[in-house]
């Protein structure tokens, strides 16, 4: 076993972790990044095909380094991939892929031993958990799930239509990329939107300009009281330029409400009827993939950070960068890593200091 000493531990190597490593830099530390994949690329290439992200490439960079190409179209999967691991190797800063972080703990209470597997231990004062969530997808319980006899997926498991060519799907959820995959798998299948309230459409252009400019022009992408405005109301925003109201309105595929349970091969929707169901897929999201932290006693009893805008409020010298809603709106996307992570740091910095 062998033990190295950081001044700061960045555990993950995607998009938040990279724009973590890039302002510590600037800071003055010098972070070692630990990455599981073999690419310090995120969770991008295990999403979805045809998966385009929902704010304009000049909307969409880490700090320092503009997203290339044309600045008002909306970036592939691969182009994000492409971009990431082109940071990552322009990233002045130790990036080590292929390391898994197993756990944190403080034995000392005065900083951190960070575990990795194959034996290697790392110590600093100073840990930002910047791993994001794919590798903890949130599945809700499902009423008769146990007993449905088609396939289950959860969106992370979904890669392209042609597999699910001419079966009969039900999508759990209604937010962006559920109703992305929807409209793409119509194609070749009958496919019905499950949720809980209707389908709640904002325009992804107004007076002509995007939405994430207006957005970051009246404050309201950084704003953190800006939250009850953004999400009030019943139902996920999703983004929409007049495309995917469209083809909902078609009825293939068409939204219904929440059914009431699975059933063998069966759904049973709220009006009584029944109809068979090859395939039922969960497009709900995922939580903080954060399970290394669990011995620590930082996490709630749901697995959750306890944090306020990303700093720890069980141990002073941990952080958070890329958790949803973190500290505003545009946290967890692109463009919102660089601002948390720069918030962050200058307080743990404060924290730290005697």
């Amino acid at each position: 076993m062998s033990a190295h000493t950081a001044s700061l531990i960045v555990i993950g190597g995607g998009q938040a972790g990279l724009a973590t490593a890039r302002v510590a830099r600037e800071l003055g530390l010098a972070p070692i990044v630990l990455e599981t994949a073999d690419q310090a690329e995120g969770s991008w290439s295990h999403y979805y095909d045809s998966l385009t992200l929902f704010s304009p490439a000049r909307r969409s960079a880490l700090p320092g380094a503009a997203f290339p190409g044309d600045p008002d179209r909306y970036p592939t999967r691969d182009e994000v991939v492409e971009y990431l691991s082109g940071y990552a190797r322009r990233l002045d800063a130790d990036v080590r892929t292929g390391h898994r972080v197993e756990r944190v703990s403080a034995p000392d209470g005065l900083g951190f031993r960070v575990a990795v597997s194959g034996g290697e231990e790392l110590t600093a004062p100073l840990v930002v958990a910047a791993t994001g969530a794919f590798s903890r997808p949130h599945r809700p319980v499902l009423a008769g799930l146990d007993t449905f006899d088609g396939t289950v997926l959860h969106s992370s498991g979904y890669r392209r239509p042609e597999p699910l060519a001419g079966r009969r799907v039900v999508i759990v959820g209604g937010g962006n990329s559920a109703v992305q995959i929807a409209i793409e798998l119509a194609a070749v299948a009958d496919v019905t939107l499950a949720t809980r309230h209707p389908l709640r459409f904002m325009p992804q252009r107004i007076a002509g300009r995007d939405v994430h400019v207006w957005l970051q022009r009246t404050g309201l992408d950084t704003a953190g009281w800006a939250k009850p405005l953004l999400t009030g109301g019943k139902g996920t925003p999703v983004m929409d330029t007049g495309t995917y109201r469209a083809a909902i309105a078609t009825g293939n595929p068409d939204r219904r409400p929440m059914f009431t349970r699975l059933d063998g091969d069966q759904v049973l929707w709220d009006d009584g009827t029944r109809e068979h169901v090859d395939v039922v897929l969960q497009a709900t999201g995922y939580r903080p993939g954060v399970d290394y932290l669990a011995g620590l006693g930082a996490l709630d009893g749901e697995g959750l950070p306890r944090h306020r805008g990303g700093v720890s409020t069980t141990h002073p010298g941990l952080g958070y960068v890329g958790l949803e809603w973190q500290r505003s709106f545009a946290s967890a996307t692109l463009r919102g890593a660089g601002a948390d992570a720069r918030h962050v740091l200058t307080r743990l910095l404060e924290r730290s200091r005697p």
